[in-house]
């Protein structure tokens, strides 16, 4: 078997061509002054420049932010502001739209939006060209040679996670030392099913459903990237064309969030019959709570490949379970998973009682402990009984399976991704 492969549309690209483009993108970035520490963010939908100007900036130790591309030009010009990018990659279209919000004198490196984007998207052909005057960078980052030698463990993606105060935080963590590296790995491993309970990486298929500004496709995606999976970009998450991939691409990995389950569930039933989905070998979503019935009729028809984790941008993935467990504990979303600590608190601190309902915290020694970029006060905040809150309320059963009941603030979940109220209305 040959290379892995990422696919976009018509397009496919060796996973070791992407990663000498990435190794150059770091060169040039580094011959910018931009280091460890410094932030690279990445306004992009998924796209093979995504891969590479993550990979790029993990190479120099620096952090990419991926930006969500539904913001407004005041609430991207805030996220460059304040995670103080140093450069910023984006596609032509969405330059267009937010010109005038990116800062002064910061280097702009423009993709041209390809073709599948565009159809996905309905976008005017002549917005995805290179705007005149702006810096191409496939043309950029041709110029520099592959970097000799890269950061020790790259410290990854500087997330901005939603809240209620109208202003998302940068969850910033320290690299991770070389043990926490190794039992990282195999946590992701895990919760996500790269490991070797399902072959080697180059065996692995998955399609990258939803958005990698998103904090969960972000990290999957990224991480099938960097062990060899092959990838298959979806620009824009359809039910039946996802059903097309898995049975012409043999998709084996799949990562969701529940709202695709219910779109998918309501397709037709000669539709649902028609694709041969045997190829899947672990199904794991994550992102907001699953209706019962949701899942287990995917269960039923996907069969036992349906898994679970929950967890938070500042903490990772700290309870996970598979098909099995979830039938014996319906509702559940999982059970902490190793050197993870979960108890549900009431509003003194105080660990409760099997069954009663209060607010869940959580942490893990395998992810490096994190900061609010430039907010000290609310890191502090999220602090409680040692462990860490996500404004999530629920409870624990007599086995240790951990339920959600509601959200401790208030907030709406649109496609998996968090809406503030103040957007709304």
């Amino acid at each position: 078997m040959g290379g892995a492969t990422i696919t976009s549309g018509k397009r496919v690209a060796e996973n070791a061509a992407l990663q000498e483009r990435a190794a150059r993108a770091a060169s040039g970035l580094k011959s910018l002054g931009i280091g460890p520490g410094d932030v690279i963010a990445v306004y992009l939908r998924n796209d093979f420049p995504f891969m590479e100007a993550s990979a790029a900036a993990g190479l120099i130790g620096a952090y990419s932010t991926p930006v969500n591309w539904h913001n407004s030009p005041d609430e991207a010009h805030y996220i460059f502001e304040n995670s103080g990018a140093k450069a910023i990659v984006i596609h032509a279209d969405l330059w267009r739209g937010i010109e005038k919000a990116i800062p002064k004198d910061v280097p702009v490196f423009v993709v041209e939006t390809p073709p599948e984007i565009v159809s996905a998207y309905g976008l005017s052909p002549d917005d995805a060209q290179l705007p005149p005057g702006t810096q191409s960078w496939n043309e950029w980052l041709a110029q520099f040679p592959p970097i000799e030698a890269g950061a020790a463990e790259p410290p990854g993606s500087m997330i901005y996670t939603s809240g209620t105060t109208g202003h998302p935080k940068g969850v910033r963590r320290a690299p991770p030392t070389a043990e926490q590296a190794v039992a990282g790995a195999s946590i992701i491993g895990k919760v996500m099913g790269f490991n070797a309970s399902y072959g080697e990486p180059q065996e692995m298929v998955t399609v990258i459903t939803g958005p990698m500004y998103h904090s969960a496709p972000n990290a999957y995606g990224l991480y099938a990237f960097r062990v060899g999976a092959n990838i298959i970009l979806q620009p824009r998450f359809d039910p039946e064309e996802l059903l097309q991939m898995i049975e012409r691409h043999k998709v084996t990995h799949l990562h969701m969030v529940p709202t695709m389950f219910v779109r998918l569930l309501k397709l037709p039933d000669e539709v649902k019959r028609k694709y041969d989905l045997s190829s899947l070998r672990f199904v794991v979503h994550a992102a907001a709570p699953c209706p019962v019935h949701v899942k287990q009729a995917m269960i039923e028809w996907w069969g036992p490949v349906i898994n679970e984790y929950y967890g938070g941008t500042e903490t990772g993935a700290v309870v996970f379970c598979d098909s099995e467990e979830y039938l014996a504990h319906p509702g559940t979303v999982g059970k902490a998973i190793d050197d993870a600590k979960v108890m549900v608190i009431d509003e003194d601190g105080k660990e409760l009682t099997h069954g009663a309902t209060g607010e869940i915290v959580c942490r893990t020694s395998t992810i490096p402990d994190f900061t609010y970029h430039g907010d000290d006060e609310k890191r502090r905040n999220s602090e409680k009984a040692g462990l860490i809150a996500l404004g999530d309320v629920g409870y624990l059963d007599e086995d240790g399976f951990l339920y959600l009941c509601d959200r401790a603030k208030d907030m709406v979940i649109s496609g998996g991704v968090n809406i503030y109220p103040a957007e709304i209305e």
